[in-house]
């Protein structure tokens, strides 16, 4: 028997009102995905809240219970509706404390900006039990509590503590991927990209149409944790589409 090769896997609740208002978009969510599959772990499911405790604690235990980890985007300012690591304390039933080591990196930045105010010092309260993830931009720093992650809703700062973690996390091979592109109807290949995935077996292949200049198309994106797999599919499906008279554009259109 073929032993199945382990997937791990992922959750995001990115958390704000103004995500939900439309009025911040999110670029976290890209992000944050395009990382995971460099560690090897896939990004399966995100969830958007509101600034509510309630909301919040009933999607972390959600998606921590059927994740390998969580990651959290947004609320951990210094202000009063800041209540992410409010609602993650409770969702862990824990106190909240403050972090003496992020207390005195605080201090530090604060130092020749102001000093350290009782709002900037909500900076430093994390769960208890918790690590910081390094923030070398802006000095408050991320929290790490076991396998979930509480970051910044700032993207170029979430970035930063993703950088900050990288190659910490257990995962598996990275998901490579290869993209071809083609002026087809998704729908007259359809069973010619099924019978691609049937023959190499550990791809995925995505298809996703679009309506350009008067003209359909779609591109093909195929994915898979082997590159030789992945290449040996480009070069059969690019076989066949050309066979069937349809040019086949290599990195998509």
């Amino acid at each position: 028997m073929v032993s199945e090769e382990r997937i791990w896997t992922a959750a995001l609740v990115v958390i704000g009102d103004e995500i939900l208002s439309g009025r911040t978009q999110d670029r976290n969510v890209a992000q944050i995905a395009l990382w995971l599959n460099l560690q090897g772990i896939r990004l399966a499911e995100v969830r958007v809240v509101a600034d509510r405790t309630e909301a919040i604690v009933e999607a972390v235990n959600a998606l921590r219970a059927r994740n390998d980890y969580l990651f959290t985007t947004g609320g951990i300012g210094p202000t009063h509706d800041d209540i992410t690591v409010d609602a993650i304390a409770e969702a862990l039933g824990v106190p909240v404390i403050v972090h003496p080591h992020a207390r005195a990196v605080l201090t530090e930045y604060y130092a020749t900006r102001g000093g350290l105010t009782e709002a900037r010092l909500r900076m430093a309260r994390v769960p208890d039990g918790a690590a910081l993830i390094e923030n070398k931009l802006s000095g408050a720093p991320g929290i790490r509590h076991g396998n979930i992650f509480i970051m910044a809703g700032v993207p170029h700062i979430a970035a930063m503590m993703l950088d900050a973690l990288s190659g910490t996390l257990e995962g598996g091979k990275p998901l490579a991927s290869r993209t071809m592109g083609c002026w087809v109807a998704e729908s007259e290949v359809a069973d010619m990209l099924g019978a691609a995935e049937r023959a190499f077996e550990g791809v995925q292949i995505g298809s996703y149409p679009f309506f350009r200049d008067g003209r359909t198309g779609a591109n093909f994106v195929i994915r898979s944790t082997d590159q030789t797999l992945i290449d040996a599919c480009f070069a059969q499906l690019a076989a066949q589409l050309a066979a069937a008279g349809h040019d086949v554009v290599d990195g998509g259109i």
